[in-house]
């Protein structure tokens, strides 16, 4: 039986409607100072994990996907007045709720406030697992696999109530930087004991948060020549500097003063416990949109791919479908790539228990290894390119462009206290297999 990659014999057709849909932009993305589409866009945080939304849905500030746009009115912090004694000025700089300021207890008896004053020139943005009103990104642990806890487990989160905030610019070029530590609702930053703090040579105090903000700037920008670079920890005032031994240890690593706290398009904050994304409003606007990942869905199911078994047509359901299971529903064997319809024989016959990664026997090539549903990749954010859909993670089964496949399965994440290892960006299972992605091969119809 001769067989055809059905994905191949359209990739012409697929770069031309790329380039067609590219030259129409981007809905939503407004970057010039002249735009009446609404409030200018610094960029957008996309949590690693979700594929297009929250396990349970978006809902107000807990959501997959937050964009930070100019404010109406700027609400930028900068430090100011240092005390460094028990002032009533330090007290009143603590207690005054109008008041932004950063408390560092070296001692029961001695603790250093920092106040910080009003600054035009910036918005500020905080993210964190608090629910509580300074909070604009409220983030929670996330799962492998893009499920939720099941009903009633109570999972201790890592995740800092105050995690982190970022500051960008008012104006071009609209500069992000990245703090460790939000402002709490008294406009507070308390830094007890136990957190690894020290004075600088310019007597300026500084800190690291306790599991810490570790943040990760690509090479090459987030294209499809993206290098992944090195994690580093980010502090309380944005000094850069290697990782600790272990995520919470008490020393710090060395500082790094060749490199910056400003976000670059591509750049992984980690929040021990979940993972997010910042891409530049530039950046989005080159990324294929939801309308162009439907299309490539649309073309991919009209070239018909047929299971070389059972001779039945396949078809990706539509997005908005995207976590149920379709009789017609494209399976895949992720040793070799094949591409069938589901079969119940040489293991169990139910499709839910199925998707469980068991070892299955290739019927084309006879190659042993998972055998799983093939899902789209529906956050474009996650894209480094608006190629066709040919290649899937391993063992997961999401379903992207080969450079996309090729560019995640080289970034190290954090996991655990000192962990590292590569996973798929739709749904954070760790990879596997030699390369963590296959090349699918789908048969076309026969007539």
């Amino acid at each position: 039986m001769e067989e055809v990659n059905a994905v191949e014999k359209s990739s012409a057709f697929f770069s031309q409607k790329a380039a067609q849909m590219f030259s129409l932009g981007q809905e939503n993305i407004s970057t010039s100072t002249a735009s009446t589409k609404g409030p200018i866009k610094y960029g957008e945080l996309i949590v690693l994990g979700c594929n297009g939304s929250l396990p349970n849905g978006d809902k107000g500030r807990r959501k997959s996907r937050f964009a930070l746009c100019r404010r109406n009115k700027a609400n930028g912090v900068k430090p100011s007045t240092v005390h460094t004694s028990c002032t009533p000025q330090a007290a009143k700089a603590i207690s005054n709720k109008e008041q932004h300021s950063i408390s560092y207890t070296l001692s029961r008896a001695q603790t250093v406030v920092v106040e910080y004053t009003h600054d035009g020139n910036t918005d500020m943005f905080q993210i964190g697992r608090s629910t509580e009103n300074p909070i604009d990104f409220v983030v929670t642990d996330t799962v492998p696999g893009g499920q939720s806890p099941a009903d009633g487990q109570t999972v201790q989160s890592t995740i800092s109530r105050f995690a982190c905030r970022i500051i960008c610019q008012r104006n071009p070029p609209y500069t992000a930087r990245i703090y460790a530590a939000g402002f709490d609702s008294s406009k507070n930053i308390f830094l007890g004991e136990k957190a690894a703090k020290w004075r600088m040579q310019d007597g300026q105090m500084d800190a690291l948060t306790t599991n810490g903000v570790l943040v990760m700037h690509p090479r090459n920008g987030f294209s499809q020549d993206s290098k992944p670079g090195l994690w580093r920890e980010i502090s309380v005032c944005g000094n850069v500097f290697t990782l600790r031994e272990t995520r919470s240890a008490q020393q710090r690593g060395k500082m790094v003063d060749s490199e910056t706290n400003e976000l670059v398009d591509g750049s992984l904050i980690d929040l021990c416990g979940a993972t997010l994304l910042w891409r530049t409003a530039e950046g989005l606007a080159l990324t294929p949109t939801v309308k162009h990942l439907e299309a490539l869905r649309q073309e991919l199911n009209a070239g018909r791919p047929q299971c070389p078994v059972g001779f039945n047509t396949l078809a990706f359901p539509s997005l908005r479908r995207k976590d149920v299971l379709d009789e017609k529903q494209p399976w895949a064997y992720m040793r070799c790539g094949h591409v069938h319809g589901y079969h119940g024989w040489g293991g169990r016959r139910d499709p839910e228990v199925e998707a469980d990664f068991q070892e299955r026997e290739c019927p084309m090539c006879r190659a042993r290894g998972p055998y799983v549903p093939l899902w789209l990749g529906c956050e474009a954010g996650f894209y480094v390119d608006a190629e066709p859909p040919t290649h899937s993670f391993v063992p997961c089964g999401h379903v992207c462009s080969e450079k996309t496949t090729a560019y995640w399965s080289q970034i190290p994440l954090p996991h655990g206290t000192h962990a590292f290892h590569s996973a798929c960006p739709f749904c954070i299972q760790p990879l596997g297999g030699d390369t963590g992605y296959v090349r699918l091969i789908f048969q076309s119809p026969l007539d």
